[in-house]
């Protein structure tokens, strides 16, 4: 299997792993690398010294190509950015913000530029900052997403807005079925988040992950009520997609009144998180938390999915048309 993003980015498998903040550290970035992956860093996790670190260890861990992804409407970010030039990582991915300010200087280092988009508009918008290649992000995703627009048709519709740009598919994908769905779509590549972050390199917790692994298709929410509390900086259009639990089925649409009670629940929510209260604390996920059911190497899911989806897209054809 081989496709326009392989030659792009240096690497075996049509595959990123998307740079959750939490999750996605040197171990899990090494991993997918070395898999034959392109392995993303979640960079806005801590300071430009923590991320230094982070990108020298994943170096110790891999020779392969891997990069940094931000979340670029947060603020502090050009200090962050700095370092990944600095350092010169193959790939800089933005997520949730107008990357056009960042290509000049990623380009000029001989760094690609990513962008994650959740609405053709925002496709647009990146094709014509020059981004190397644009992932498409639907509702399906874990965590942070967009509220408009699934996987499905999201994609070809960006694929027939940004010309010859290579188009990841994210949101929705953990298995080859999945991979070979967005391949005929048109993507060059999956953008895969919930499934490598219940992998044993992901940095997330051990009862997050369980609780991904227990949870069903159906046991997810796109919501705001955690980040109504943290104020996270996220642009309008932008929902957490969540394991459902109590305090998600208490106070989602509810927002106003909750509100009310933000310090005392900031306070909360951080002791559940400390504690492993997975009816109080924040599990992201997407609807693919169905399709997991165990906490694996992340090599390992990564070569299944390939190897899956090769099988699917040799098969089915002619399945289908005799």
């Amino acid at each position: 299997m081989h496709t326009r993003l392989c030659d792009l980015l240096g690497i075996t498998h049509p595959i990123v792993n998307a740079p959750m903040a939490g999750p996605a550290k040197a171990d899990l970035a090494a991993a997918v690398s070395e898999a034959g992956g392109l392995g993303l860093i979640g960079g806005s996790s801590g300071d430009p010294e923590w991320l230094r670190q982070q990108i020298k260890a994943t170096r110790e861990r891999t020779s392969r190509p891997f990069g940094v992804g931000f979340i670029s409407s947060f603020p502090g970010l050009d200090g962050l950015v700095a370092v990944a030039i600095e350092e010169g990582v193959a790939v800089i991915a933005h997520s949730f913000a107008d990357p056009t300010p960042y290509v000049p200087a990623a380009h000029a280092a001989g760094i690609l530029v990513l962008a994650q988009v959740q609405t053709v508009a925002q496709a647009v918008q990146a094709a014509a900052a020059g981004v190397d290649a644009i992932a498409a992000q639907g509702v399906e995703a874990g965590g942070h997403t967009g509220t408009s627009s699934a996987t499905l048709p999201l994609v070809p519709a960006v694929i027939d807005a940004v010309g010859d740009i290579p188009v990841i598919a994210a949101g929705g994908i953990a298995d080859g079925r999945g991979l070979a769905a967005v391949l005929i779509l048109g993507a060059e590549g999956a953008w895969i988040g919930t499934r490598f972050a219940v992998s044993r390199e992901s940095a997330g917790s051990e009862w997050g992950k369980a609780r991904v692994v227990a949870a069903g298709t159906d046991d997810t929410v796109l919501t705001k009520v955690y980040d109504l509390i943290s104020g996270s900086p996220f642009p309008a259009g932008i929902a957490d997609h969540v394991l459902q639990n109590r305090y998600t089925r208490t106070w989602h649409g509810r927002e106003a009144e909750l509100l009310q009670e933000r310090t005392a629940w900031r306070a909360r929510l951080e002791q559940a998180s400390q504690q492993g209260d997975a009816e109080l604390a924040a599990v992201r996920a997407g609807n693919v938390a169905g399709l997991i059911d165990a906490v694996e190497p992340a090599g390992d899911i990564l070569r299944r999915i390939i190897a899956e989806a090769e099988a699917i897209l040799r098969r089915r054809p002619a399945e289908v048309l005799g």
